[in-house]
């Protein structure tokens, strides 16, 4: 198998050992990436993506850290830096559900977890990737995907408002690091996945979540993680120059 031309410089995916997270990480790499692929839990299934990746002839390696904890996420970057070369991108794909539960019922432990995770986590993992890319900083530019969601505008109500919540928190702060950060060398867009077919809904114990909701669907049908890093991808790409904070839903017009 041929050898993959590693021309871009190294990017860091979040959550990158199942879904969403792996298939932006192998697509990158397809693309010209070098691909750290961070994980909390799933190492396994981590390494075997950087092991594909690296058997494709690519470039990887899978790092463990929480999202969660600052100093996790300054190994991450200092690690996937050393192993892989100069940082050029990052996507923020690292979230947690808290489950389902109505606002009425859900826990300050559960909040705390979700808006740990799935906030302050991609700021802290933006701040290092701004500290490295942006030309105030020394760095020559680059690009942050932050992975949000369509529960941000539906709100998610009976299911989990909590978690469309910190999505919503992730649209604004989109908007407002692009903005921040537009005239150093770096453009920040979101990507807002629908319903797709990945393992978080068996995961929350609704494995038939994804056929229940289908009709709710204009085009009837759930999208794939695939799907979603395509359009991750673009963003990343020079395709999209002069995009930036951008949200592009992909959610079959839900």
């Amino acid at each position: 198998m041929g050898s993959i031309s590693n021309e871009c410089g190294t990017l860091v995916v979040t959550g990158a050992s199942r879904g969403i997270g792996a298939a932006i990480a192998k697509l990158a790499s397809e693309r010209g990436f070098s691909v750290a692929v961070n994980f909390l839990t799933g190492e396994t299934e981590a390494r075997a993506i950087a092991e594909q990746i690296t058997a494709a002839g690519g470039r990887a390696c899978a790092i463990q850290a929480d999202v969660a904890r600052e100093e996790d996420v300054v190994r991450l970057f200092e690690t996937a830096e050393r192993e892989l070369g100069p940082i050029k991108a990052l996507v923020n794909n690292a979230a947690i559900t808290g489950g389902f539960a109505r606002v009425d019922s859900v826990s300050a432990r559960t909040l705390t977890q979700v808006m740990a995770v799935n906030v302050t986590g991609a700021i802290l993992c933006a701040r290092e990737a701004v500290r490295r890319m942006s030309t105030r900083h020394g760095g020559t530019g680059g690009v942050i995907v932050n992975i949000s969601s369509r529960a941000a505008k539906t709100g998610s109500a009976g299911e989990w408002v909590h978690y469309a919540a910190s999505k919503g928190a992730i649209d604004s702060f989109t908007i407002g690091l692009a903005r921040e950060v537009a005239t150093e060398g770096i453009r920040v867009n979101a990507v807002a996945p629908g319903l797709i077919d990945t393992g978080l809904h068996a995961a929350n114990g609704a494995p038939d979540r994804l056929e229940r909701l289908a009709a709710t669907i204009p085009m009837h049908r759930p999208g794939t993680p695939l799907e979603v890093a395509e359009g991750a991808l673009w963003l990343l790409s020079p395709a999209a120059s002069y995009t930036t904070a951008a949200i592009l839903e992909i959610g079959g017009g839900r």
